[in-house]
C-alpha cells in the first residue's frame, strides 16, 4: 500500500495496521512528520513492514520496470469498480493520492489499473485509510 501523498497522519497508522492484517507492506514518503505519525498510530506488537520513498514518481517508475502491477485508487472514466477488481496475482502496489487533490498527474501515467469505490451519498471520496483498507482486502482476496 502506497499512500505517497498523505494529508493526515492518523490515516497512516490505520493503514499500517491494515497492511499487517493482510500481509502487506506500507510505502510512505520521507515527510518530516511521517515517522511520528506511524509511531503514534502503530499499535502492533511486532515491527511492521514500512518502505521509505524519497521520490514517489521515480519509485513507481522503478517498481513498474521491475514488474510490479501499479493500481491507483482514483475517480477516473476508465476506472474499475472495486467489486470487479481481481485479487492480486503478483507483486502489486496500490497507490493512494492526496485526500483533496488525488494522485498527481505525473503519477497517473504510471498506473496499470485505476480502481474506484462507488459511493451513493453526496461525498466525493472516502478518507485514505478507509479507501486503502478496502482496496487492500480486495487485492488480498479477503473480500
Amino acid at each position: 500500500m502506497a499512500p505517497l501523498w498523505p494529508l493526515h497522519g492518523a490515516n497512516l497508522g490505520t493503514l499500517l495496521r491494515t497492511c499487517d492484517a493482510v500481509g502487506a507492506c506500507l510505502a510512505v514518503p520521507r515527510f518530516p512528520w511521517v515517522p511520528e505519525a506511524l509511531r503514534r498510530g502503530n499499535t502492533l506488537r511486532r515491527p511492521a513492514c514500512v518502505h521509505w520513498v524519497h521520490d514517489p514518481p521515480g519509485w513507481l517508475t522503478r517498481e513498474k520496470a521491475a514488474g510490479s502491477a501499479i493500481v491507483g485508487v482514483e475517480l477516473a472514466d476508465e476506472a474499475v469498480r472495486l467489486a470487479d477488481l481481481p485479487p492480486a496475482r503478483g507483486r502489486t502496489i496500490a497507490v493512494l493520492g492526496h485526500e483533496q487533490q488525488g494522485i498527481p498527474p505525473e503519477a497517473l501515467d504510471l498506473l496499470d489499473t485505476v480502481v474506484e469505490i462507488p459511493m451513493v451519498g453526496t461525498g466525493a471520496s472516502l478518507n485514505v485509510a478507509v479507501a486503502g483498507s478496502l482496496v487492500l482486502y480486495k487485492l488480498a482476496g479477503l473480500l
